[in-house]
């Protein structure tokens, strides 16, 4: 089964991504500020990280330039969801890092079909 990290502080948005994980059948990693997230895709070494970019302690924008500058994470796909949806928000996040950007609020089909692009079609 593959192993996504949600770095999110939203409650209501980490839901909505549990219940797209338990449907689409991928074991959920969560992180509610961006140190946590760091660390724990450090640790666990997750298969996609899905990182919000306005995060506590440690913003999603920093805590991805430290995932992609460590031998251990680097290649690790990381997918921004953001609210920054203003022009040049994308190439910010693709600067910091982030191998694809999405706005919020999530259409879920289109990012459903991103996920199996990131895990495989069949999300396992």
């Amino acid at each position: 089964m593959k192993r996504v990290l949600l770095v999110e502080d939203s409650a209501d948005n980490r839901g909505i991504i549990r219940e797209l994980a338990e449907w689409m059948d991928f074991e959920l990693i969560e992180a509610t500020n961006g140190r946590e997230g760091v660390d724990l895709a450090l640790a666990e070494r997750p298969d996609l990280i899905l990182m919000d970019l306005s995060l506590p302690v440690l913003s999603g924008w920093e805590a991805t330039r430290i995932l992609k500058g460590s031998a251990t994470t680097a290649a690790i796909p990381v997918i921004a969801l953001t609210a920054h949806a203003m022009d040049g928000d994308e190439a910010k996040a693709r600067e910091a890092g982030c191998d694809a950007y999405v706005a919020k609020p999530i259409s879920i089909v289109p990012f459903q079909a991103m996920l199996k692009q990131y895990l495989g079609a069949d999300g396992s």
